[in-house]
């Protein structure tokens, strides 16, 4: 299984769970909490990558890179920015 795979059936979840719930999106906040979330993901895998922490199988990836993160972790951050306002605002309505 590919990281492309892994991160399209989390997102997958993630979408169902926010089209089933429907939480309100304030667009503002969402592109302001993306794009923390994506240079923070770009700065920390480089990081991390960088020193040695972890490395892929270069055939489990497409062989794109944002320095030196492949794009595919750039998925999980998308995953969380769907999922995270979903849960909120279901587990919210339950008080």
């Amino acid at each position: 299984m590919t990281f492309l795979v892994l991160v399209a059936i989390f997102l997958g979840v993630a979408v169902l769970v926010a089209l089933v719930v429907r939480p309100p999106v304030r667009w503002s906040a969402a592109l302001v909490a993306a794009a923390v979330m994506f240079t923070l993901t770009a700065v920390f895998d480089n990081v991390m990558i960088s020193a040695g922490l972890f490395e892929y199988g270069n055939e489990q990836l497409l062989g794109l890179r944002i320095g030196r993160a492949p794009v595919e972790d750039f998925g999980y951050p998308l995953v969380a920015l769907v999922l995270l306002p979903a849960l909120w605002h279901l587990l919210r309505g339950r008080r």
